[in-house]
Order: structure tokens, then sequence, then C-alpha cells
């Protein structure tokens, strides 16, 4: 039996090849903060940026690696779908009224499993979705100099969507390994023959609920820009964390061991299907090394890569 909890989504990583129209479209047209202007610390030659509200909020977090590679090949063994999750349905209507004025292209609001929802692609075609979450969730702290009105900012994520093949075996590692509870069952509208499972974490709302779309017929996606790298889980402190590695290596499940990210502590490991899993900690959270006032501002690196910051600078791309 596991004790431990997840407690929902911690941050979703995408890839782009666009960084600078990426930046632009996040920060002016859905009004989100640029929190972390780092690199990949796996890569220093590519920018990671992380896109949030005024405090980095855990949750919030909509990050990128800027990746020189052409556009993903759509299909399933991966995520499909981003939730940004909105109070209610005055805040889509304000959405749907925006998008149409930035001339981005987007549905029509529709009902999906019980909620309003609005979606939409970013410029490389990274499928995103507004949610209405009826408060659900952290509240958020409002960007004073975001172009959103505060009431209208994005709340957070969730849900996330993932589509794989076969749900037998991503199932048993959901429930047995990660304790996530099936809660319901939805047809899947671009394909209502296929069912859309939900399995919900510790907290509430779409905020802490992974939907898993069952799609035998999708040949698996090929990596690429508009496509998601990976998914991270929140899980509250170092002690947590330590107790999910050991809860993972007991369980069989091949990780990556710990990875000290500076800003928070990771832990990856794939599902049956191939998708990216990543549990991270709350904190330290990213006003460790830069003050809150100014965050995103300067490329921040964690002390490991300091010594080479001339290097990797000098490498990176001009954003503004």
């Amino acid at each position: 039996m596991n004790p431990l909890q997840l407690t929902g989504f911690h941050h979703l990583t995408a890839v782009s090849a666009q960084i600078r129209e990426n930046k632009r479209f996040y920060t002016q047209d859905l009004g989100m903060r640029l929190v972390k202007r780092s690199v990949n610390q796996d890569d220093t030659s590519a920018y990671h940026l992380f896109y949030s509200d005024k405090v980095a909020t855990p949750g919030n977090d909509l990050t990128f690696f800027d990746w020189p590679v052409s556009r993903e090949r759509r299909g399933g063994r991966t995520v499909t779908r981003t939730g940004l999750r909105v109070r209610d349905e005055a805040g889509l209507a304000y959405w749907q009224t925006r998008l149409s004025s930035l001339a981005i292209a987007h549905a029509a609001i529709v009902t999906r499993d019980g909620r309003a929802q609005l979606d939409f692609e970013d410029p490389e075609g990274q499928r995103l979705a507004f949610v209405v979450d009826d408060g659900a969730g952290d509240p958020p702290t409002p960007w004073e100099r975001s172009p959103v009105p505060p009431e209208y900012q994005i709340r957070g994520l969730g849900p996330i969507t993932m589509t794989i093949p076969n749900l037998t075996a991503t199932d048993l590692v959901l429930q047995r390994v990660l304790a996530m509870r099936p809660v319901r069952d939805y047809a899947d509208p671009t394909s209502p023959s296929h069912g859309v499972h939900v399995y919900a974490m510790g907290g509430t709302g779409p905020q802490a609920e992974l939907h898993v779309a069952v799609r035998p017929d999708v040949a698996p996606a090929s990596p690429g820009a508009g496509g998601v790298h990976h998914v991270a889980f929140r899980t509250p402190d170092e002690a947590s964390y330590h107790a999910w590695t050991e809860h993972l290596t007991a369980s069989g499940i091949r990780h990556s061991g710990e990875v000290n990210r500076y800003y928070f502590r990771s832990l990856y490991f794939r599902e049956p299907s191939g998708v990216l899993f990543e549990i991270a900690t709350d904190g330290p959270g990213f006003a460790v090394d830069e003050p809150l006032e100014t965050l995103g501002e300067s490329v921040a690196l964690p002390p490991f890569l300091e010594p080479r910051r001339a290097q990797i600078v000098a490498g990176l791309k001009p954003l503004d």
C-alpha cells in the first residue's frame, strides 16, 4: 500500500523552436509572467523558460525548452492537451473575445467532462484549453503588469490529457504506484467511440486530474516543436520526495534517481506507454536566487553552472 499522495500538477514542459515568439505569446497574448529565464540544465545551449503567476505558485508553471527542431507529428503515447484554468464562464467569455481580437484560432466553447472549456493552440501548435474550475485549487497571485485583468488571469494547470493505446498497464501504475484514483469516464469528443478515463490526485478540481484517452487506432507521436516533453506532479517537501524515490524503486519502476534542479528536486520515469513523468517538490522555488520583483528579467543559472556563465550566455539568442 502506498501512503504517499501527489497533490496535483507541478509544471508541464513543452518544446518550442521559435522561442522569441513563444515568449511574446505567453507573456503578451496569454498574460503570464516569465518567472525564470534559465537554460536546460542537460543542454545549456537551449533556454528553459518558465511562465506562471506573479510568484510562480507550484501548479501554475508552463515551461518550454528552446530546441531548433521540426514540428511534432501528432499521435499517441504523449500529452495531447493542456488545460489552463479560469474561474468561471465569464472568464471563458473574456478569453474567447481576447483570442478573437488577437486573431488566435480557437474552437467554440463546449462542455467536456461537465466543464465549459475553450480549445486553442499556440503559434507552434501546442494544444491548450481554457477550462472553468469554479475556484478549485490553490489561488494564484495576480501579476499586476499582465495585459490581462486580474480576475481573468490564468489560475494554473489542469486537467492534463495524455493519449495512450492501451489502459491496462498504465492503470496499474497510476493506481498502485502513484495512488491516483479512477473517478469517472467520458467519451473522447474527437472520437466518441473511445473513452477518456479521469484519475484524481490529492488536490481538488481539474488541477489534480490526469485525463487518459485510450486510442489504439493512433500511431505514436513524433517529438518536436508544439509537443510536450514531460508532465510533472507535485510533492510537498524533500521528505516526501525521498520517500517517492524509495517507493518507485521498491515498486520496480526504473527512474532517473534524484536530480537537484536547484529550484526544485526532480525524479523522472516513464509510465508503461512511454509518457515521461516527473515528481517535483514545491520548493525551494524561483526566488531562491533572484528577487521576486525582478524574476525572469535576466538569465538565472543554478550554482553548478555559474562558473560557465559567460560561455553559456554567449551561446543564447536574444529574447527581447
